[in-house]
């Protein structure tokens, strides 16, 4: 195991939890942090019984964003050689076949709102408070900032919280669709338990097939979301797991699936 020292990983049922795990360092994000952050995708990747992934925090804050000694530090060359790889620690979340829910707590800066904005699901705090602010630096958000932001919130809100480094609260972020969901700060994790365990209780084929529905229309023509919603119809509908979603309901218990 290579991970500990920024981040934590358990699992709670079905259920992975990545914790950011360094409050009294802000859980700022550097380069010990991504790559621990990348051992805990390989054994996300490598369970085939996980059914969701929770990200969450310790401390008071979710995270203040990029470590700047680690900025500081970079040049164009570093970033040519690396940046594919931090912008796929990132696009991870989209790509992973179960869903990924995000648990927001005070500050969520920079880097870390790169990091929740390719989760599935974003549960603020009502104490959550983000911001954007790479160009307050010199450069612009590099690992989906400006992509993944602006299709979730459109171009003028994107331009901004980005152009203009402006921070915004919980409840802003909920009326412009940074975040799907707001709740007690108290109430954060055990809404966001809730919801990943619920998704997780679903056939998994239905699960898979909806989010890749839904982030293939985010990105493409109608036309091509209907193309792909006929294929994974015909596939789910010769599932053992669908004939067994509606016998269950007929016969009123509770499903038991099995992944075929």
């Amino acid at each position: 195991m290579s991970y500990g020292k920024h981040l934590a990983y358990s699992k709670d049922g079905k259920i992975g939890i990545i914790t950011l795990d360094n409050p009294k360092g802000f859980n700022l994000v550097g380069t010990e942090f991504l790559k621990e952050l990348e051992e805990i995708q390989k054994e996300i990747n490598a369970d085939q019984d996980l059914g969701g992934v929770l990200i969450n925090a310790n401390g008071d804050h979710f995270s203040a964003g990029i470590d700047l000694k680690f900025l500081k530090g970079v040049s164009s060359q570093f970033i040519m050689d690396n940046l594919v790889w931090l912008q796929n620690l990132y696009s991870f979340w989209q790509k992973l076949p179960i869903p990924v829910i995000a648990a927001i707590n005070g500050f969520c800066y920079g880097s870390a709102t790169e990091l929740i904005l390719g989760c599935d699901i974003r549960i603020a705090a009502d104490n959550a408070r983000f911001s954007i602010p790479e160009v307050r630096f010199g450069l612009a958000p590099d690992m989906g900032g400006t992509t993944r932001l602006t299709h979730l919130v459109g171009i003028g809100q994107a331009k901004r919280l980005i152009l203009g480094c402006e921070e915004i609260d919980a409840e802003e972020a909920l009326r412009i669709g940074l975040v799907e969901i707001m709740v007690k700060k108290e109430e954060l994790n055990e809404r966001a338990m809730k919801l990943a365990n619920k998704m997780a209780g679903f056939p998994p084929a239905g699960i898979r097939f909806a989010k890749k529905g839904i982030n293939l229309a985010n990105e493409s023509s109608v036309e091509a979301g209907l193309l792909f919603e006929q294929a994974q119809s015909t596939y789910c509908c010769g599932t053992e797991d669908l004939r067994e979603a509606v016998t269950a309901f007929l016969e009123k218990r509770r499903p038991v699936f099995n992944g075929r």
